[in-house]
Protein backbone atom coordinates (compact mmCIF):
# COMPACT_ATOMS: atom_id res chain seq x y z
CA UNK A 1 0.00 0.00 0.00
CA UNK A 2 1.43 3.62 -1.05
CA UNK A 3 1.30 5.97 1.32
CA UNK A 4 -1.75 8.11 -0.47
CA UNK A 5 -4.08 4.90 -0.44
CA UNK A 6 -6.63 5.29 2.77
CA UNK A 7 -6.16 1.73 4.47
CA UNK A 8 -9.63 0.60 3.96
CA UNK A 9 -9.15 -2.97 5.14
CA UNK A 10 -8.05 -2.24 8.28
CA UNK A 11 -10.52 0.36 8.74
CA UNK A 12 -13.16 -2.46 7.79
CA UNK A 13 -11.51 -4.95 10.06
CA UNK A 14 -11.39 -3.08 13.12
CA UNK A 15 -14.18 -0.36 12.83
CA UNK A 16 -16.39 -2.97 15.06
CA UNK A 17 -13.68 -3.32 17.79
CA UNK A 18 -13.79 0.45 18.07
CA UNK A 19 -17.57 0.16 18.48
CA UNK A 20 -16.90 -2.72 20.79
CA UNK A 21 -15.05 -0.37 22.96
CA UNK A 22 -17.43 2.45 23.07
CA UNK A 23 -19.93 0.35 24.52
CA UNK A 24 -17.91 -0.71 27.47
CA UNK A 25 -18.06 3.01 28.58
CA UNK A 26 -22.31 3.11 27.92
CA UNK A 27 -24.66 2.45 31.14
CA UNK A 28 -25.80 -0.94 31.04
CA UNK A 29 -29.24 -0.62 32.28
CA UNK A 30 -29.60 2.06 28.65
CA UNK A 31 -30.65 -0.95 26.48
CA UNK A 32 -31.56 1.74 24.28
CA UNK A 33 -28.55 3.10 23.76
CA UNK A 34 -26.61 0.11 23.73
CA UNK A 35 -28.99 -1.25 20.81
CA UNK A 36 -28.61 1.87 18.82
CA UNK A 37 -24.72 2.37 19.02
CA UNK A 38 -24.28 -1.13 17.65
CA UNK A 39 -27.23 -0.38 14.78
CA UNK A 40 -24.95 2.28 13.90
CA UNK A 41 -21.75 0.77 14.06
CA UNK A 42 -22.93 -1.90 12.29
CA UNK A 43 -24.43 0.11 9.20
CA UNK A 44 -21.53 2.38 9.27
CA UNK A 45 -19.02 -0.95 9.00
CA UNK A 46 -21.85 -2.11 6.00
CA UNK A 47 -21.35 1.29 4.12
CA UNK A 48 -17.55 1.33 4.50
CA UNK A 49 -17.56 -2.48 2.89
CA UNK A 50 -19.25 -0.75 -0.02
CA UNK A 51 -16.17 0.92 -2.22
CA UNK A 52 -14.72 -3.12 -1.73
CA UNK A 53 -17.53 -3.98 -4.53
CA UNK A 54 -17.39 -0.90 -6.23
CA UNK A 55 -14.32 -0.16 -6.76
CA UNK A 56 -13.38 -3.59 -7.24
CA UNK A 57 -10.98 -4.08 -10.67
CA UNK A 58 -12.16 -7.07 -12.91
CA UNK A 59 -9.25 -6.30 -15.09
CA UNK A 60 -6.93 -7.98 -12.94
CA UNK A 61 -6.95 -11.32 -11.07
CA UNK A 62 -4.04 -10.13 -8.41
CA UNK A 63 -5.09 -9.13 -4.76
CA UNK A 64 -6.43 -5.32 -4.40
CA UNK A 65 -6.81 -3.08 -1.49
CA UNK A 66 -3.52 -4.87 -0.36
CA UNK A 67 -1.93 -3.22 2.93
CA UNK A 68 1.35 -4.69 4.65
CA UNK A 69 3.79 -3.75 7.64
CA UNK A 70 6.31 -5.41 9.45
CA UNK A 71 4.67 -6.49 12.65
CA UNK A 72 7.32 -9.18 13.88
CA UNK A 73 9.49 -9.17 11.15
CA UNK A 74 13.02 -11.20 12.98
CA UNK A 75 9.77 -14.07 13.06
CA UNK A 76 8.95 -13.23 8.87
CA UNK A 77 5.46 -11.92 10.33
CA UNK A 78 3.63 -9.06 8.36
CA UNK A 79 0.20 -7.17 9.04
CA UNK A 80 -0.73 -8.07 5.32
CA UNK A 81 -4.13 -7.68 4.08
CA UNK A 82 -5.80 -8.15 0.77
CA UNK A 83 -8.76 -9.45 -1.27
CA UNK A 84 -10.02 -10.91 -4.27
CA UNK A 85 -12.65 -12.12 -6.15
CA UNK A 86 -13.21 -15.01 -3.41
CA UNK A 87 -13.03 -12.78 -0.63
CA UNK A 88 -14.50 -9.80 -1.42
CA UNK A 89 -18.60 -11.24 -1.37
CA UNK A 90 -17.62 -13.11 2.15
CA UNK A 91 -16.83 -9.72 3.35
CA UNK A 92 -19.41 -8.28 1.99
CA UNK A 93 -21.64 -10.88 3.23
CA UNK A 94 -19.90 -10.60 7.07
CA UNK A 95 -20.72 -6.94 6.95
CA UNK A 96 -24.34 -7.22 5.81
CA UNK A 97 -25.41 -10.02 8.08
CA UNK A 98 -24.01 -8.55 11.40
CA UNK A 99 -26.09 -5.28 10.59
CA UNK A 100 -29.17 -7.28 9.83
CA UNK A 101 -28.54 -9.13 12.81
CA UNK A 102 -28.22 -6.01 15.16
CA UNK A 103 -31.54 -5.12 13.82
CA UNK A 104 -33.43 -8.33 14.48
CA UNK A 105 -32.10 -8.95 18.12
CA UNK A 106 -33.49 -5.82 19.14
CA UNK A 107 -36.17 -7.40 21.07
CA UNK A 108 -34.96 -11.06 21.55
CA UNK A 109 -32.02 -9.88 24.29
CA UNK A 110 -33.07 -8.60 26.73
CA UNK A 111 -30.18 -9.91 29.95
CA UNK A 112 -26.86 -8.65 29.50
CA UNK A 113 -27.26 -6.36 26.39
CA UNK A 114 -24.07 -4.68 26.66
CA UNK A 115 -21.86 -7.67 27.03
CA UNK A 116 -24.19 -9.04 23.61
CA UNK A 117 -23.75 -6.28 21.93
CA UNK A 118 -19.77 -6.50 22.63
CA UNK A 119 -19.55 -9.84 21.63
CA UNK A 120 -21.43 -9.64 18.37
CA UNK A 121 -19.02 -6.61 17.60
CA UNK A 122 -16.19 -8.60 18.45
CA UNK A 123 -17.22 -11.36 16.20
CA UNK A 124 -17.25 -9.63 13.43
CA UNK A 125 -13.77 -8.25 13.27
CA UNK A 126 -12.24 -12.14 14.13
CA UNK A 127 -15.01 -13.21 10.60
CA UNK A 128 -13.58 -10.26 8.47
CA UNK A 129 -10.08 -11.07 9.60
CA UNK A 130 -9.80 -14.10 8.34
CA UNK A 131 -11.17 -12.97 5.11
CA UNK A 132 -8.53 -11.05 4.49
CA UNK A 133 -5.43 -11.98 6.24
CA UNK A 134 -3.07 -13.27 4.12
CA UNK A 135 -0.43 -13.84 6.40
CA UNK A 136 -0.62 -17.16 8.13
CA UNK A 137 0.60 -15.79 11.30
CA UNK A 138 -2.37 -13.12 11.40
CA UNK A 139 -4.73 -15.65 9.74
CA UNK A 140 -4.52 -17.95 12.32
CA UNK A 141 -4.83 -15.19 15.08
CA UNK A 142 -7.99 -14.14 14.10
CA UNK A 143 -9.23 -17.84 13.52
CA UNK A 144 -8.64 -18.02 17.09
CA UNK A 145 -10.17 -14.88 17.98
CA UNK A 146 -13.29 -15.34 16.09
CA UNK A 147 -13.66 -18.61 18.39
CA UNK A 148 -14.03 -16.74 21.73
CA UNK A 149 -17.15 -14.41 20.96
CA UNK A 150 -19.21 -17.44 19.15
CA UNK A 151 -18.65 -19.61 22.41
CA UNK A 152 -19.96 -16.68 24.93
CA UNK A 153 -22.98 -16.35 22.45
CA UNK A 154 -24.16 -19.83 22.42
CA UNK A 155 -23.10 -20.43 26.14
CA UNK A 156 -24.61 -17.18 28.06
CA UNK A 157 -27.47 -16.49 25.80
CA UNK A 158 -28.63 -19.81 24.27
CA UNK A 159 -30.87 -22.10 25.41
CA UNK A 160 -30.91 -22.74 29.31
CA UNK A 161 -31.03 -26.40 28.84
CA UNK A 162 -27.99 -27.69 27.24
CA UNK A 163 -26.00 -24.69 25.75
CA UNK A 164 -23.17 -25.26 27.81
CA UNK A 165 -22.89 -28.57 26.60
CA UNK A 166 -23.43 -27.39 22.95
CA UNK A 167 -21.03 -24.34 23.86
CA UNK A 168 -18.21 -26.91 24.96
CA UNK A 169 -18.89 -29.23 22.07
CA UNK A 170 -18.25 -26.35 19.53
CA UNK A 171 -14.87 -24.60 21.70
CA UNK A 172 -13.42 -28.46 21.60
CA UNK A 173 -13.75 -29.55 17.99
CA UNK A 174 -13.02 -26.33 16.86
CA UNK A 175 -9.86 -26.06 19.19
CA UNK A 176 -8.79 -29.89 18.05
CA UNK A 177 -8.67 -28.31 14.56
CA UNK A 178 -6.71 -25.41 15.58
CA UNK A 179 -4.19 -27.07 16.52
CA UNK A 180 -3.50 -29.50 13.54
CA UNK A 181 -3.47 -26.45 11.89
CA UNK A 182 -1.17 -24.69 13.81
CA UNK A 183 1.47 -27.35 13.61
CA UNK A 184 0.99 -27.30 9.18
CA UNK A 185 1.86 -23.60 9.49
CA UNK A 186 4.85 -24.02 11.37
CA UNK A 187 6.33 -27.14 8.96
CA UNK A 188 5.36 -24.66 5.97
CA UNK A 189 7.33 -21.98 7.70
CA UNK A 190 10.41 -24.19 8.66
CA UNK A 191 10.38 -25.94 4.95
CA UNK A 192 10.02 -22.21 3.19
CA UNK A 193 13.10 -21.08 5.72
CA UNK A 194 14.96 -24.33 4.41
CA UNK A 195 14.42 -24.55 0.91
CA UNK A 196 14.60 -20.45 -0.04
CA UNK A 197 16.48 -19.31 2.78
CA UNK A 198 14.03 -16.78 4.03
CA UNK A 199 11.36 -17.55 7.05
CA UNK A 200 7.84 -16.10 6.74
CA UNK A 201 4.58 -16.70 6.95
CA UNK A 202 3.52 -14.66 3.63
CA UNK A 203 1.08 -16.92 2.30
CA UNK A 204 1.80 -15.53 -1.40
CA UNK A 205 5.14 -16.59 -1.04
CA UNK A 206 4.42 -20.11 0.11
CA UNK A 207 2.24 -20.41 -2.78
CA UNK A 208 5.58 -20.58 -4.79
CA UNK A 209 7.02 -23.44 -2.30
CA UNK A 210 6.88 -26.70 -3.71
CA UNK A 211 6.32 -29.26 -0.59
CA UNK A 212 7.40 -32.59 -1.38
CA UNK A 213 4.68 -34.73 -2.06
CA UNK A 214 5.24 -36.70 1.33
CA UNK A 215 4.82 -34.08 3.12
CA UNK A 216 1.62 -32.52 1.13
CA UNK A 217 -0.26 -35.63 2.05
CA UNK A 218 0.17 -35.28 5.65
CA UNK A 219 -0.30 -31.24 5.99
CA UNK A 220 -3.26 -31.05 3.33
CA UNK A 221 -4.84 -33.39 6.19
CA UNK A 222 -3.52 -31.09 8.92
CA UNK A 223 -5.82 -27.82 7.54
CA UNK A 224 -7.98 -30.22 6.38
CA UNK A 225 -9.22 -31.36 9.67
CA UNK A 226 -9.12 -28.15 10.56
CA UNK A 227 -11.49 -27.30 7.51
CA UNK A 228 -13.84 -29.75 7.82
CA UNK A 229 -14.64 -29.22 11.11
CA UNK A 230 -16.07 -26.02 10.54
CA UNK A 231 -17.97 -26.73 7.30
CA UNK A 232 -18.76 -29.55 8.71
CA UNK A 233 -18.29 -32.08 6.83
CA UNK A 234 -19.34 -35.44 7.31
CA UNK A 235 -18.16 -37.06 9.85
CA UNK A 236 -16.96 -33.84 11.65
CA UNK A 237 -20.65 -32.58 11.90
CA UNK A 238 -21.75 -33.39 15.14
CA UNK A 239 -21.26 -30.37 17.02
CA UNK A 240 -23.53 -28.23 14.56
CA UNK A 241 -27.00 -29.19 15.59
CA UNK A 242 -26.30 -28.91 19.55
CA UNK A 243 -24.84 -25.33 18.17
CA UNK A 244 -27.64 -24.04 15.66
CA UNK A 245 -30.28 -26.00 18.59
CA UNK A 246 -28.88 -23.82 21.79
CA UNK A 247 -27.54 -20.60 20.31
CA UNK A 248 -29.37 -17.27 20.33
CA UNK A 249 -31.11 -16.49 17.15
CA UNK A 250 -28.55 -13.87 16.09
CA UNK A 251 -25.57 -16.56 16.60
CA UNK A 252 -27.47 -18.98 14.59
CA UNK A 253 -27.63 -16.64 11.73
CA UNK A 254 -24.05 -16.04 11.97
CA UNK A 255 -22.76 -19.46 12.74
CA UNK A 256 -24.74 -20.62 9.56
CA UNK A 257 -24.08 -17.89 6.96
CA UNK A 258 -20.78 -16.81 7.69
CA UNK A 259 -18.80 -18.98 10.19
CA UNK A 260 -19.30 -22.36 8.18
CA UNK A 261 -18.10 -20.33 5.11
CA UNK A 262 -14.52 -20.18 6.99
CA UNK A 263 -14.18 -24.26 6.76
CA UNK A 264 -14.86 -23.71 2.73
CA UNK A 265 -13.00 -20.54 2.29
CA UNK A 266 -10.06 -22.18 4.09
CA UNK A 267 -9.97 -25.11 1.53
CA UNK A 268 -10.04 -22.98 -1.49
CA UNK A 269 -7.07 -20.40 0.17
CA UNK A 270 -4.97 -22.29 1.58
CA UNK A 271 -5.36 -26.68 1.49
CA UNK A 272 -5.78 -26.94 -2.41
CA UNK A 273 -3.49 -23.86 -3.68
CA UNK A 274 -0.49 -25.01 -0.91
CA UNK A 275 -1.40 -28.88 -1.68
CA UNK A 276 -2.22 -29.29 -5.64
CA UNK A 277 -0.56 -32.64 -5.73
CA UNK A 278 -2.20 -34.45 -2.63
CA UNK A 279 -5.54 -32.21 -2.80
CA UNK A 280 -5.84 -34.01 -7.06
CA UNK A 281 -5.12 -37.64 -4.82
CA UNK A 282 -7.57 -36.71 -2.40
CA UNK A 283 -10.58 -35.60 -4.70
CA UNK A 284 -11.98 -39.01 -4.45
CA UNK A 285 -11.79 -39.04 -0.97
CA UNK A 286 -13.39 -35.75 -0.25
CA UNK A 287 -16.17 -35.71 -3.38
CA UNK A 288 -17.76 -39.45 -1.56
CA UNK A 289 -17.79 -37.45 1.87
CA UNK A 290 -19.33 -34.26 -0.04
CA UNK A 291 -21.95 -37.08 -1.39
CA UNK A 292 -22.60 -38.85 1.80
CA UNK A 293 -23.08 -35.60 3.79
CA UNK A 294 -25.81 -34.16 1.02
CA UNK A 295 -27.53 -37.32 0.85
CA UNK A 296 -27.40 -37.85 4.91
CA UNK A 297 -27.77 -34.32 5.99
CA UNK A 298 -31.14 -34.63 3.75
CA UNK A 299 -32.17 -37.61 5.07
CA UNK A 300 -31.61 -36.53 8.68
CA UNK A 301 -33.38 -33.64 7.77
CA UNK A 302 -36.73 -35.68 6.73
CA UNK A 303 -37.03 -37.51 10.40
CA UNK A 304 -36.47 -33.94 12.46
CA UNK A 305 -39.21 -32.33 14.74
CA UNK A 306 -37.47 -29.12 15.66
CA UNK A 307 -37.39 -26.55 13.21
CA UNK A 308 -33.87 -25.44 13.99
CA UNK A 309 -32.28 -28.61 13.65
CA UNK A 310 -33.87 -29.52 10.48
CA UNK A 311 -31.93 -26.03 9.26
CA UNK A 312 -28.92 -27.03 10.86
CA UNK A 313 -28.90 -30.01 9.38
CA UNK A 314 -29.76 -29.37 5.92
CA UNK A 315 -26.43 -27.07 6.22
CA UNK A 316 -24.32 -29.90 6.33
CA UNK A 317 -25.80 -30.86 2.90
CA UNK A 318 -25.77 -27.45 1.33
CA UNK A 319 -22.33 -27.30 2.13
CA UNK A 320 -21.47 -30.65 1.27
CA UNK A 321 -22.61 -29.67 -2.47
CA UNK A 322 -20.11 -26.71 -2.04
CA UNK A 323 -17.15 -28.57 -1.38
CA UNK A 324 -18.03 -30.86 -3.90
CA UNK A 325 -17.59 -27.90 -6.60
CA UNK A 326 -14.59 -26.72 -4.73
CA UNK A 327 -13.05 -30.49 -5.66
CA UNK A 328 -14.42 -30.24 -9.33
CA UNK A 329 -11.24 -28.07 -10.05
CA UNK A 330 -12.89 -26.68 -12.94
CA UNK A 331 -14.22 -23.04 -14.10
CA UNK A 332 -18.18 -24.21 -12.91
CA UNK A 333 -17.49 -25.63 -9.93
CA UNK A 334 -15.71 -23.16 -8.21
CA UNK A 335 -17.53 -20.59 -9.05
CA UNK A 336 -20.79 -22.44 -8.45
CA UNK A 337 -19.26 -23.37 -5.26
CA UNK A 338 -18.50 -19.95 -4.08
CA UNK A 339 -22.00 -18.53 -5.19
CA UNK A 340 -23.01 -21.05 -3.17
CA UNK A 341 -21.63 -19.90 -0.04
CA UNK A 342 -23.47 -16.71 -0.66
CA UNK A 343 -26.66 -18.21 -1.44
CA UNK A 344 -26.26 -20.64 1.85
CA UNK A 345 -25.41 -17.27 3.76
CA UNK A 346 -28.60 -15.40 2.82
CA UNK A 347 -31.26 -18.73 2.37
CA UNK A 348 -30.46 -20.34 5.75
CA UNK A 349 -29.48 -17.02 7.24
CA UNK A 350 -33.12 -16.17 6.76
CA UNK A 351 -34.62 -19.74 8.13
CA UNK A 352 -32.96 -19.24 11.30
CA UNK A 353 -34.20 -15.53 11.30
CA UNK A 354 -37.77 -16.95 10.94
CA UNK A 355 -37.47 -19.47 12.92
CA UNK A 356 -36.94 -17.05 15.57
CA UNK A 357 -39.38 -14.56 14.96
CA UNK A 358 -41.95 -17.26 15.12
CA UNK A 359 -39.93 -18.88 18.61
CA UNK A 360 -40.05 -15.15 20.07
CA UNK A 361 -44.72 -15.73 19.50
CA UNK A 362 -44.55 -19.05 20.39
CA UNK A 363 -41.23 -20.40 22.70
CA UNK A 364 -42.10 -23.32 21.04
CA UNK A 365 -39.91 -24.50 17.54
CA UNK A 366 -41.79 -27.86 17.46
CA UNK A 367 -42.96 -28.61 14.30
CA UNK A 368 -46.26 -30.28 15.67
CA UNK A 369 -47.25 -27.54 17.66
CA UNK A 370 -47.78 -25.14 14.48
CA UNK A 371 -50.41 -26.08 11.39
CA UNK A 372 -52.09 -23.58 9.79
CA UNK A 373 -49.93 -20.71 10.30
CA UNK A 374 -50.80 -19.04 6.87
CA UNK A 375 -54.21 -18.11 7.86
CA UNK A 376 -53.32 -15.96 11.17
CA UNK A 377 -49.96 -14.94 9.77
CA UNK A 378 -50.23 -14.21 5.74
CA UNK A 379 -46.75 -11.86 5.45
CA UNK A 380 -44.44 -14.65 7.99
CA UNK A 381 -45.62 -17.20 5.78
CA UNK A 382 -45.18 -15.51 2.39
CA UNK A 383 -41.33 -14.79 3.26
CA UNK A 384 -41.10 -18.11 4.40
CA UNK A 385 -42.16 -19.55 1.09
CA UNK A 386 -39.39 -17.27 -0.68
CA UNK A 387 -36.78 -18.46 1.20
CA UNK A 388 -38.01 -22.45 1.26
CA UNK A 389 -38.10 -22.37 -2.25
CA UNK A 390 -34.68 -20.66 -2.48
CA UNK A 391 -33.21 -23.40 -0.05
CA UNK A 392 -34.77 -26.12 -2.63
CA UNK A 393 -33.12 -23.95 -5.75
CA UNK A 394 -36.03 -23.21 -7.46
CA UNK A 395 -35.39 -21.52 -10.75
CA UNK A 396 -35.83 -17.62 -10.68
CA UNK A 397 -34.47 -17.55 -7.23
CA UNK A 398 -30.39 -17.80 -5.74
CA UNK A 399 -30.08 -21.31 -4.97
CA UNK A 400 -30.81 -22.64 -8.31
CA UNK A 401 -27.79 -20.40 -10.33
CA UNK A 402 -25.36 -22.19 -7.45
CA UNK A 403 -26.70 -25.95 -7.24
CA UNK A 404 -26.53 -25.86 -10.88
CA UNK A 405 -23.31 -24.88 -11.61
CA UNK A 406 -21.95 -26.72 -9.01
CA UNK A 407 -23.37 -29.58 -10.96
CA UNK A 408 -22.17 -28.46 -14.03
CA UNK A 409 -18.52 -28.59 -13.05
CA UNK A 410 -19.05 -31.72 -11.20
CA UNK A 411 -20.56 -33.55 -14.31
CA UNK A 412 -17.45 -32.43 -16.39
CA UNK A 413 -14.86 -33.99 -13.85
CA UNK A 414 -16.69 -37.18 -12.38
CA UNK A 415 -20.78 -37.76 -14.13
CA UNK A 416 -20.85 -39.82 -11.12
CA UNK A 417 -20.58 -38.38 -8.53
CA UNK A 418 -22.63 -35.60 -10.35
CA UNK A 419 -25.58 -37.68 -11.10
CA UNK A 420 -24.96 -39.33 -7.13
CA UNK A 421 -25.25 -36.00 -6.03
CA UNK A 422 -28.45 -34.41 -8.06
CA UNK A 423 -30.76 -37.01 -5.44
CA UNK A 424 -29.73 -34.28 -2.69
CA UNK A 425 -31.77 -31.72 -4.75
CA UNK A 426 -34.93 -33.95 -4.63
CA UNK A 427 -34.60 -34.52 -0.85
CA UNK A 428 -34.02 -30.87 -0.34
CA UNK A 429 -37.47 -30.39 -2.03
CA UNK A 430 -39.33 -33.03 -0.01
CA UNK A 431 -37.66 -32.49 3.71
CA UNK A 432 -38.49 -28.37 3.25
CA UNK A 433 -41.93 -28.53 1.64
CA UNK A 434 -42.89 -31.36 4.02
CA UNK A 435 -42.02 -29.14 6.54
CA UNK A 436 -43.00 -25.74 4.95
CA UNK A 437 -46.68 -27.86 4.81
CA UNK A 438 -47.34 -28.91 8.46
CA UNK A 439 -46.23 -25.54 9.86
CA UNK A 440 -48.47 -23.45 7.26
CA UNK A 441 -50.96 -25.58 6.02
CA UNK A 442 -54.19 -27.11 7.67
CA UNK A 443 -56.77 -26.19 10.28
CA UNK A 444 -55.57 -23.62 13.30
CA UNK A 445 -56.02 -26.39 16.07
CA UNK A 446 -53.64 -24.91 18.69
CA UNK A 447 -55.37 -22.04 20.63
CA UNK A 448 -52.07 -20.43 21.19
CA UNK A 449 -51.35 -20.02 17.03
CA UNK A 450 -55.24 -18.10 17.15
CA UNK A 451 -53.72 -14.73 18.61
CA UNK A 452 -50.23 -15.13 16.72
CA UNK A 453 -49.77 -11.64 15.30
CA UNK A 454 -48.44 -11.17 11.92
CA UNK A 455 -44.26 -9.71 11.31
CA UNK A 456 -43.69 -6.19 12.93
CA UNK A 457 -42.24 -3.77 10.50
CA UNK A 458 -38.93 -4.09 11.89
CA UNK A 459 -39.13 -7.52 11.33
CA UNK A 460 -40.52 -6.92 7.46
CA UNK A 461 -37.64 -4.59 6.84
CA UNK A 462 -34.94 -7.16 8.27
CA UNK A 463 -36.37 -10.50 5.99
CA UNK A 464 -36.67 -7.85 2.94
CA UNK A 465 -32.95 -6.80 3.02
CA UNK A 466 -32.49 -10.43 2.44
CA UNK A 467 -34.94 -11.42 -0.35
CA UNK A 468 -33.88 -8.60 -2.19
CA UNK A 469 -30.83 -10.42 -2.65
CA UNK A 470 -32.36 -13.44 -3.13
CA UNK A 471 -34.14 -12.50 -6.11
CA UNK A 472 -31.12 -10.39 -7.55
CA UNK A 473 -28.65 -13.90 -7.81
CA UNK A 474 -31.16 -15.58 -8.74
CA UNK A 475 -32.55 -13.41 -11.47
CA UNK A 476 -28.71 -11.68 -12.91
CA UNK A 477 -26.10 -13.77 -11.02
CA UNK A 478 -23.51 -12.03 -13.51
CA UNK A 479 -23.31 -9.12 -10.99
CA UNK A 480 -21.58 -11.32 -8.48
CA UNK A 481 -19.73 -13.80 -11.26
CA UNK A 482 -18.14 -11.01 -13.08
CA UNK A 483 -16.39 -10.21 -9.93
CA UNK A 484 -15.07 -13.47 -9.28
CA UNK A 485 -14.29 -15.11 -12.34
CA UNK A 486 -10.83 -13.31 -13.32
CA UNK A 487 -9.67 -14.43 -9.77
CA UNK A 488 -10.81 -18.21 -10.63
CA UNK A 489 -9.41 -18.84 -13.86
CA UNK A 490 -5.82 -17.27 -12.39
CA UNK A 491 -6.08 -19.39 -9.42
CA UNK A 492 -7.04 -22.95 -11.44
CA UNK A 493 -4.03 -21.81 -13.80
CA UNK A 494 -1.51 -21.46 -11.03
CA UNK A 495 -3.07 -24.97 -9.31
CA UNK A 496 -2.12 -26.89 -12.49
CA UNK A 497 1.04 -25.45 -13.08
CA UNK A 498 2.46 -26.26 -9.19
CA UNK A 499 0.40 -29.84 -10.03
CA UNK A 500 2.24 -30.31 -12.77
CA UNK A 501 5.68 -28.97 -11.38
CA UNK A 502 5.20 -31.16 -8.31
CA UNK A 503 4.56 -34.01 -10.67
CA UNK A 504 7.85 -33.79 -12.32
CA UNK A 505 9.39 -33.24 -9.33
CA UNK A 506 8.12 -36.81 -8.39
CA UNK A 507 9.25 -38.46 -11.13
CA UNK A 508 12.87 -36.90 -11.61
CA UNK A 509 13.17 -38.10 -7.42
CA UNK A 510 11.77 -41.59 -9.06
CA UNK A 511 14.47 -41.44 -11.90
CA UNK A 512 17.20 -39.96 -9.68
CA UNK A 513 16.53 -42.94 -6.57
CA UNK A 514 16.30 -46.23 -9.96
CA UNK A 515 19.85 -44.40 -11.17
CA UNK A 516 21.20 -44.77 -7.42
CA UNK A 517 19.86 -48.12 -6.75
CA UNK A 518 21.60 -49.08 -9.95
CA UNK A 519 24.55 -47.79 -9.44
CA UNK A 520 24.67 -49.01 -5.87
CA UNK A 521 25.18 -53.09 -7.57
CA UNK A 522 28.43 -54.00 -9.23
CA UNK A 523 28.19 -54.84 -12.50
CA UNK A 524 28.17 -58.82 -12.74
CA UNK A 525 26.28 -59.17 -9.84
CA UNK A 526 22.75 -59.25 -9.15
CA UNK A 527 21.19 -57.95 -5.83
CA UNK A 528 21.14 -61.29 -4.25
CA UNK A 529 25.01 -61.96 -4.68
CA UNK A 530 25.32 -58.36 -3.84
CA UNK A 531 23.40 -58.70 -0.37
CA UNK A 532 25.32 -61.68 0.40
Amino acid sequence: MSPTEFPLLTLITFFPLLGAVILLFVDQEKKETLRWITLVVTLLEFIFSLPLFFQFRLDTPAMQFVERAPWIPEYGISYFLGIDGISLFLVLLTTFLTFVSAIACWQDIQDKVREFMICLLFLETGMIGVFVALDLFLFYVFWEVMLIPMYLLIGVWGNPKRRIYAAVKFFIYTMVGSVLMLVAILVLYFQNGEVTGKYTFDLLELYRLQVPMNAQFWLFLAFGVAFAIKVPMFPFHTWLPDAHTEAPTVGSVLLAAVLLKMGTYGFLRFSIPLFPNASHQLIPLVSILAIIGIIYGALVCLVQKDLKRLIAFSSVSHLGFVMLGLFAFNLQGIEGGVLQMLNHGFSTGALFLLVGMIYERRHTRMIEDFGGLWKQMPIFAAFFMVVTLSSIGLPGLNGFVGEFLILVGTFKATATFAVVAATGVILAAAYMLWMYQRVMFGELTKPENKVLKDLSGREILVLSCITLFIFWIGIYPQTFLSRMEPTVKNYLIQVQNKYQAGLQLEQGEKIFLAKVLQNSVPPGRDRSQNSE
